[in-house]
């Protein structure tokens, strides 16, 4: 019933402010362990898996309805930010990526005289 090699999409939310991105994702059931979050030439990947917990006990499912597998997830991030202060948490099946803009794409205010 269950096949190796299966694949999920968990979703993603990804907001800006004036000085960060922000990408939020569910990932329920996952241990921290098992993402990988790469950010490489302006595109950020998370990937990871997310294992069935198998028990011989003998009984026999009817209805699954869990997504269980590996996943990838790739996003172009469409500014510059500062790679060395990603900040990633995950907390209760959420894991947060804060993503700082690098201070030459942040917008500048130009005084009009």
């Amino acid at each position: 019933m269950f096949e190796d090699g299966k694949t999920w999409v968990p979703a993603f939310d990804i907001s800006e402010t004036e000085n960060e991105y922000v990408v939020t994702a569910e990932l329920p059931g996952i241990d921290a362990k098992d993402i990988d979050v790469t950010l490489s030439d302006g595109v950020l990947t998370v990937k990871g898996e997310k294992k069935q917990e198998k028990e011989d006990n003998g009984e026999s499912y009817h209805r699954v309805e869990r997504s269980y597998g590996s996943f990838q997830r790739s996003f172009r991030i469409p500014e510059k930010v500062e790679t060395e202060t990603v900040d990633a948490a995950y907390k209760d099946g959420v894991l947060k990526l804060t993503l700082k803009k690098a201070e030459e794409t942040k917008p500048k205010k130009i005084e009009v005289k």
